[in-house]
């Protein structure tokens, strides 16, 4: 059973929901949990059958937050945690009950242009400041940093010479839109294996 956290419109949320209904992924998306209500995630998820819930910061500290949050994703059976465009800090109750079960896009090949206040085109702005001439996503899983967790996928895009954040952010996310799916399958295949920092994808290691 998959968890989907999210803030916003929901666009990786979709690409998953488009994987399981093709058959591409052979799993169930249990919950939906944003954490904004106006978040048009939890639309997408009402479209498709999906049990939708906001949990809103407002009124909560991050404490109260992340137990409303581990509460409705242990009723829900869920046993992957993916974060999709989630921008609330999950803590270490939580990452601790999902060792190695809670996935985040990110939209830079990290260890570049992550951490703390690196999300959204705020991380697409910093890569063009810097320079580089590629950029790209990664898949990783979560653990009590920001950003510090085992990289599971990494694909580069090109950063071109009249990029502005927003075509750059677009380029981006067609990549994130394959690779978060690539991974929630992986997981559910039981592909998975880490080791210390290194992330073992097994049908890479068996030649398949």
């Amino acid at each position: 059973m998959i968890g989907v956290l999210v803030s916003g419109s929901g666009s990786n949320l979709q690409a998953i929901i488009n994987a399981i209904e093709s058959g591409r992924i052979d799993a169930r998306i249990a919950v939906v949990i944003s954490d904004r209500a106006g978040a048009y995630a939890l639309e997408r998820a009402r479209k498709h059958g999906i049990k939708a819930l906001c949990i809103s910061r407002n009124g909560r500290d991050r404490a109260a937050l992340n137990t409303a949050l581990l509460q409705a994703l242990e009723e829900a059976g869920v046993n992957l945690v993916v974060l999709a465009g989630f921008l609330s800090i999950l803590d270490e109750r939580v990452v601790s009950r999902y060792k190695n079960a809670i996935m985040n896009i990110h939209p830079a090949l990290i260890p570049s242009f992550c951490g703390p206040g690196y999300y959204g085109e705020r991380v697409h702005e910093a890569a063009l400041r810097y320079g580089v001439k590629v950029s790209g996503a990664t898949v990783h899983f979560v653990d009590e940093g920001t950003d510090t967790g085992p990289v599971i996928l990494q694909e580069c895009v090109p950063v071109l010479h009249d990029d502005d954040a927003h075509t750059l952010a677009a380029r981006v996310l067609k990549v994130e839109h394959r690779l978060l799916p690539e991974a929630v399958r992986l997981f559910v295949e039981d592909r998975i294996r880490v080791e210390g920092r290194r992330v073992i994808l097994m049908q890479e290691e068996n030649g398949r």
